[in-house]
């Protein structure tokens, strides 16, 4: 698994969306059991702090010990700098196993066998993500310049999954249809450019060219923002569940 965000990992706990309540809701009336949970790739334990609130205990792991630095600690979530496709827990030891914004980076073959290996007989897991957000017709052109002009090249392959709404990741699971939810937030300006910086293609960029791509945009993305002091942002989330 690549590591691309431990250089930023501060600015990825502050500026990256959270996932609705009502996807957590929808997921936890399909778990029967809420005893212990593992969150893999947690980065900033974003998921793990919310099972937390549900389930007896947490187990949270990433490859990023800096992630894990800016992750919240609460006294059932218990964090490890471990793979996802090799962890130090026995079998069938969770009843819900949810991976969010990461699969695509796993070797697929070696996570789903230690899926299968630690994942209870009843147990459900969750592949959890979101695609490129929409805010309004101007400020989207001038980010799809970025993503697709400027950047393009700069994106792992890996992303491509990202881009296929996961319908394309293998998924050897007797799975659920799944409704859609979407992420709903509201951003200033700051936020907004807060959010690109987090962007692993321009951290690519940056180290490539020893200059942040933003320099070229930031005027045209500003006068596309206008006056607004804040604008609705929506991002698509990406939902398979199995058992």
């Amino acid at each position: 698994m690549k590591d691309n965000f431990s250089t930023q990992s501060a600015d990825y706990a502050i500026y990256r969306p959270t996932y609705p309540q009502e996807l957590y809701d929808y997921l936890f009336t399909l778990v029967k059991n809420k005893e212990t949970a593992w969150d893999c790739a947690t980065g900033n334990g974003q998921v793990a702090r919310v099972l937390a609130r549900y389930f007896g205990a947490v187990y949270a792991t990433d490859i990023s010990e800096n992630q894990l630095k800016n992750a919240l600690q609460l006294p059932n979530i218990t964090y490890k700098v471990e793979p996802a496709e090799q962890t130090s827990v026995g079998n069938e030891s969770f009843d819900l196993i949810t991976v969010a914004q990461a699969i695509h980076w796993f070797n697929f073959e070696a996570f789903y066998a230690e899926v299968r290996r630690t994942l209870k007989p009843d147990g459900l897991f969750a592949v959890i993500g979101y695609g490129i957000m929409s805010i309004d017709k101007k400020v989207d052109k001038v980010i799809h310049k970025l993503y697709e002009d400027i950047l393009g090249k700069y994106w792992d392959s890996e992303r491509r999954y990202i881009e296929e709404g996961y319908k394309t990741i293998p998924f050897p699971f007797e799975e659920i249809t799944a409704p859609h939810f979407q992420i709903k937030t509201t951003w200033n300006f700051n936020q907004l450019i807060g959010y690109l910086n987090t962007w692993s293609s321009l951290q690519h960029y940056k180290k490539a060219n020893d200059r942040n791509p933003l320099e070229y945009l930031f005027t045209e993305l500003k006068e596309a923002w206008g006056d607004d002091a804040e604008k609705n942002v929506h991002f698509p989330v990406l939902l398979r569940i199995g058992r």
